[in-house]
């Protein structure tokens, strides 16, 4: 019988990429976009993603009863994956929108970049939009994918203080970074990998592929 995979539609999320980037990968398994909190925690595998402000996807999380149903997925053990804002929303809290309280799977906390320069001088630029490198704790999603890839990136508020056992992978810009987290059955990545290419399969590849 084949796993069914469950991508959260509450409104927020980049779903139709998700989507056809996780049909490119799959083998027997059915992707399915679902607004149903209980499709989402009787699935096999849920993709939680996520764009926008943290308030209103929170917002919709609660309204919907999507954001119990993806902490009930978590802890009945299913593999997650939490991408861009989906990262962001499994953290204590976020400081966006005057400070935000979020799922609480994670204790990290959301951060707005703050405005410097890069090694060279040059302005960085809020959100952090395009391209950069990510350096890699051991983890099985990072299976075929080279320490260093680069990821594709949009977001203006970055993960900080989660416990060193629980970053999955770390980038820079203007300061370090979690560009990903995990925890037994939950893995996040900041990054977008719909849009992220040979590696962004790959990784996507890996999760469906994966038996905590």
């Amino acid at each position: 019988m084949s796993e069914t995979v469950a991508v959260v539609d509450y409104g927020m999320g980049n779903l139709h990429s998700a989507k056809k980037a996780l049909e490119k990968v799959a083998t027997d398994q059915r992707i399915r976009i679902t607004r149903e909190p209980d499709e989402v925690v009787q699935a096999d595998r849920v993709v939680f993603p996520g764009v926008g402000a943290i308030r209103d996807c929170m917002a919709a999380l609660h309204d919907t009863g999507l954001g119990a149903a993806v902490l009930d997925a978590a802890r009945a053990g299913r593999p997650l994956l939490g991408i861009c804002v989906g990262m962001q929303a499994l953290m204590s809290r976020s400081e966006e929108n005057k400070g935000i309280d979020c799922l609480g799977l994670f204790d990290g906390e959301v951060l707005r970049f703050p405005e410097g320069t890069d090694d060279n001088g040059e302005r960085l630029k809020v959100p952090h939009m395009g391209w950069n490198g990510v350096s890699q704790s051991d983890h099985v999603l990072w299976q075929d994918i080279p320490d260093g890839a680069r990821f594709y990136f949009v977001h203006g508020y970055y993960v900080a203080g989660l416990p060193h056992a629980e970053v999955a992978g770390r980038c820079d810009y203007g300061v370090s970074f979690a560009a990903a987290a995990q925890r037994a059955n939950v893995f996040a990545v900041q990054f977008h990998p719909e849009k992220s290419a040979p590696h962004g399969l790959t990784l996507l590849d890996n999760f469906l592929r994966w038996t905590p």
